[in-house]
Order: C-alpha cells, then sequence, then structure tokens
C-alpha cells in the first residue's frame, strides 16, 4: 500500500491504533509494506547462476563464464556443472556478476522529501545495493522494526546495519558527560543496534563512547561537522578509536598550514547552510599539500590506526556542477516531486543551500575535490580502507542513482574499477563485520558466504554508467540508432531474486501517482 500526502496523517493514528505490517514512525516516516507473494522468486533449495562472467570483489579479475550454485540464502559453489536438482536457472550467458553493493551511509527519507521508505528500498535494489548502513535510516525503534523485518525477508528492502545517534533511543536525556556516554552505549548493546553515528563530541565525550563502544562489539562512524571539529577532527577521533570517518569533515582541518582553526570570513553565520557548504571548499589550499611530509604523517597514521574512510563524494558533486545535477536525467521519471521540491534553495531544508550559487563557489569545489580525491587514492595506495557511502535524499542525488555516481567518482579519482568494485563489496562488508570480531556474512562471492549479488547484462568495468537505472547511451552501428544498454538486470538478496527494472517501474509508478496527485 502507498500512502498519498491526503492519506497520511490517517494513517499514523490507525497505525498507533491497531498497528499494521508497515509501521509510521511519530516523525511520519512510513515503514515499507508487507512483501507481496509477487515479489522477488525464491530463496530456492537449489537456484543457479549459469555462464556468467564473475567479478569475485576481492579486486580479483574478472573468470568465466562459470556457474554460482546458491542452496536457500548461501552460495554453495562457483564453478561446477549445473545440478540436475536445480529448481531454478538463470541464463546469465554474457552478463557479469557482482557481490552486492554496500552503501555505508544512508537516511530512509521521510516527509516531506520520500513519506515512504519503500521507495528508498527499491531505489537501493534497483541499484544492486543489498546492504545499507543508517546512520540513521530514521527514528529508534522505527529502524529496530525495519531492520528485523529486512531480516526477515517481509519487505523488499536492503539488508539494514543500524546505527544510532548518542542519547537516542532512552528516556534519560542527553549525553553530556562520560558517565551518560557509556550509561547510552551499554543500553544500545541490548538492542538491535549494530554501531554509533557521532558528531565531532567534546574528546571526555568522544573517548567514553567510543571506549565503551568496542568492549560491546558496536561500529562507529562520525560526521565531524565544523561546530565541533576544531576540538575534535579527524585524526584526534582516529586516536580516540574511531572506525570510520565519513564525509570529508575532520581531515582538511587536520593538515590546516597556518592556522589551527578554519580562516573563517569575520561575517560568517554556520547557521545559513550556503555560509556553511561554500566555506568547506575554501580549505583546499589552506593544508599541507599532498605528497608533503605532513601529508604522508597524516595517512600513515590513520593507516596504523585501521580508520576505514567513507568519503561520499558524491553527495556534495552538486556543489561543483549544480546544473548537471539538477537538470539529470533520471528526475523526471524516478525522483518524486516532493523530493524534488526539497532539493531546490530554501532555507528551511539541509542541503538545499542554492540560495545564489556562484561559479566562485564551484571553482572552489572543484579545486577542493582535487585534494579530496587525491587524499582518497593515496590512502587506497598505502593500503588504507576505502568504502562507498552516498548519503542519498540530499542536494540533488536521488536514492540509488547516488550510489552509482559514487563509484564512477573513485574511478575519477584513480581507483582502477576492480579496486571501486572492491570498496562497493568486500570493503563494506569488513568495515560491518571487524566491529563484531566476526568474518564477513557478504561481500565477497565464495561459498559459504550470503547469496547477496547483483547481475547486469554488461560489463561495468568498461563503463560504470550500466549500473544506473536509466542505463547507458550507445550508438548501435547496425542500425545506426542510439540505444539505451545495460540498467541492473537482476539483484539477489538472501537468494532472493529481484527483476531490477521491475523495481524500477514500481518507482516510476510512485513518481507518476505524486504527480497526478498534484494535478
Amino acid at each position: 500500500m502507498r500512502v498519498t500526502r491526503s492519506l497520511l496523517m490517517l494513517l499514523v493514528g490507525l497505525a498507533l491504533l491497531v498497528g499494521m505490517g508497515s509501521s509510521v514512525s511519530a516523525q511520519g516516516i512510513v515503514g515499507a509494506p508487507d512483501r507481496g507473494t509477487d515479489e522477488g522468486l525464491g530463496p530456492f533449495d537449489t537456484l543457479v547462476i549459469q555462464g556468467v562472467m564473475l567479478i569475485d570483489g576481492t579486486g580479483g579479475p574478472p573468470r568465466g563464464p562459470t556457474n554460482i550454485t546458491i542452496e536457500g540464502n548461501r552460495i554453495a559453489r562457483v564453478g561446477g556443472r549445473v545440478p540436475q536438482e536445480a529448481d531454478h536457472v538463470i541464463d546469465a550467458t554474457g552478463m557479469y556478476l557482482m557481490p552486492g553493493f554496500v552503501d555505508l551511509h544512508v537516511h530512509g527519507g521521510g516527509p516531506p522529501k520520500n513519506p515512504e521508505v519503500e521507495y528508498a528500498y527499491k531505489l537501493w535494489l534497483a541499484h544492486g545495493v543489498t546492504t545499507v548502513r543508517g546512520v540513521a535510516l530514521g527514528p529508534f525503534d522505527w529502524s529496530i522494526n525495519e531492520k528485523e523485518r529486512s531480516e526477515r525477508n517481509e519487505i523488499v528492502a536492503p539488508r539494514i546495519f543500524n546505527y544510532q545517534r548518542p542519547g537516542s533511543g532512552w528516556d534519560q536525556g542527553g549525553v553530556d558527560t562520560p558517565e551518560q556516554a557509556r550509561a547510552w552505549v551499554r543500553y544500545i548493546s541490548e538492542l538491535p543496534v549494530d554501531g554509533l553515528k557521532l558528531g565531532a563530541h567534546r574528546p571526555e565525550i568522544m573517548a567514553a563512547l567510543l571506549d565503551e563502544a568496542k568492549k560491546h562489539g558496536l561500529g562507529s562512524t562520525a560526521h565531524l561537522g565544523q561546530t565541533g571539529v576544531a576540538q575534535m577532527n579527524a585524526i584526534d577521533a582516529a586516536r580516540f578509536g574511531l572506525g570510520t570517518v565519513t564525509h570529508f569533515y575532520g581531515h582538511f582541518e587536520s593538515l590546516l598550514k597556518d592556522y589551527a582553526v578554519q580562516p573563517y570570513p569575520v561575517d560568517q553565520n554556520n547557521s545559513d547552510e550556503q555560509h556553511r557548504f561554500g566555506q568547506v571548499a575554501r580549505l583546499w589550499d589552506k593544508i599541507y599539500p599532498p605528497g608533503s611530509p605532513e601529508w604522508n604523517a597524516y595517512l600513515k597514521e590513520h593507516l596504523e590506526l585501521g580508520t576505514t574512510f567513507d568519503p561520499t563524494m558524491t553527495i556534495y558533486s552538486a556543489s561543483r556542477d549544480v546544473m548537471r545535477m539538477r537538470e539529470a536525467e533520471w528526475h523526471d521519471k524516478y525522483t518524486l516531486p516532493s523530493l524534488m521540491d526539497y532539493y531546490v534553495g530554501s532555507r528551511q531544508n539541509h542541503g538545499s543551500y542554492w540560495y545564489y550559487w556562484t561559479t566562485w563557489d564551484e571553482v572552489a569545489w572543484r579545486n577542493f575535490y582535487i585534494r579530496w580525491m587525491q587524499m582518497m587514492n593515496d590512502y587506497k595506495k598505502m593500503g588504507g580502507r576505502v568504502t562507498t557511502g552516498s548519503d542519498s535524499g540530499f542536494i540533488y542525488q536521488t536514492y540509488g542513482f547516488g550510489y552509482i555516481l559514487e563509484l564512477e567518482m573513485l574511478q575519477e579519482a584513480g581507483f582502477h574499477p576492480l579496486e571501486v568494485i572492491q570498496s562497493a563489496t568486500m570493503n563494506g562488508a569488513l568495515t560491518l563485520f571487524e566491529p563484531k570480531g566476526e568474518d564477513i556474512e557478504f561481500g565477497v562471492v565464495r561459498p559459504g558466504l550470503l547469496a547477496d549479488m547483483v547481475i547486469v547484462d554488461e560489463n561495468p568495468l568498461a563503463n560504470f554508467k550500466v549500473l544506473y537505472g536509466t542505463g547507458a547511451v550507445k550508438l548501435n552501428d547496425e542500425t545506426d540508432q542510439v540505444e539505451r544498454v545495460g540498467g541492473v538486470k537482476y539483484t539477489i538478496k538472501d537468494g532472493i531474486v529481484y527483476d531490477a527494472k521491475e523495481l524500477l517501474a514500481q518507482v516510476a509508478e510512485m513518481v507518476d501517482e505524486q504527480k497526478r496527485e498534484r494535478r
């Protein structure tokens, strides 16, 4: 069941009174509807993917054609003949198979952007994303409910790792002392919560949160925002035990050359988002340059500490060319009008900082990206772990489409396409399971792991654009006509086979429905 704006408040009330499979949070975000009997095939006792080219996620070269045998929700064999007792066979001749993608930075949306999380789930799955780390996905109890329903495959959704902000979920107020920080971590450690989404907390709070999280096998990721980064930059946080630095925050501030804090204009107002995001890029020439002893020492210390970099370059990419992202070819068919409304210049909506975006701003961001990309590539070359996250639902980045752009941007940064796939699969899985002290359950195609996979009928290493739901434009030399090729064909999660193009068709219908309501 999809929910129109006119029914949303009624639905919230009914949900509170009688309960329903599709939960509604107090903030109005609608949980996914129960998975229909016609949504996804399987899992099967024996499913075989026949004749496919395999990119296994480890960084190794493609190989094949080969057969992948799945029993239930686990990979049983890679290679060998098709067993006669197979319940279902996918003829994947000429296609490519990879592990399901891992998006390490997501939010589920909610009013006014996309009232129904089903919209985001289906866009993620349609782009091969089988696992997401919600930071947070949504409100506390609602996120737990969605996580558990996804684990049971009661909904059409990626598997969900649930990270929460300090103080969320309990009735004991904020986290303002080290004692409160430790108490809150102990509280969530008894619940279906996988880790902490942190900000730039005071040193004594950060130390307590991270120390207690490590004791309880909880992961950590931090957005080290400008209001606190002067006292808690990326290397400070990593020394306390932070697992992942997400976005760019904290990196450049750790490398300031002539200042201890960013030299903001005297009329800076961080509550004005154009000031906030516009000044970010002005750090590009205030740091020790790439290749300098300070630059190399910074990256080497992170390597020794085991920090993961989750850059989410995609989410800020409109800052260097807002016209391109505003006019992206998928908006008309796949971006909800309500989400498009949220993107445009607004002093109320987070990330909608296009009050008067200038050529000066875009040039500064292009220069910033040169340094940022070089940092990610240098860290990767040292052996550091770089992952893929999207943070879509803001700044002209629509769910799923924004994730594929992250793959393209890592290639732009200097990653070989096989390194990009490794970042999107195995590296993400390692980041999620290491805090638990457990071996990975997905992220690589090998026997014994969960059957999370993505299949595409074009070679993604030759062109990541074939992974977009809109595919890639290619001239057919036989007909002399321009065609659309690619788009993910199948996404397999937990041994259940989803037709990616059918998921996109359902999303397109959601968009059409909202457009009809507005007429």
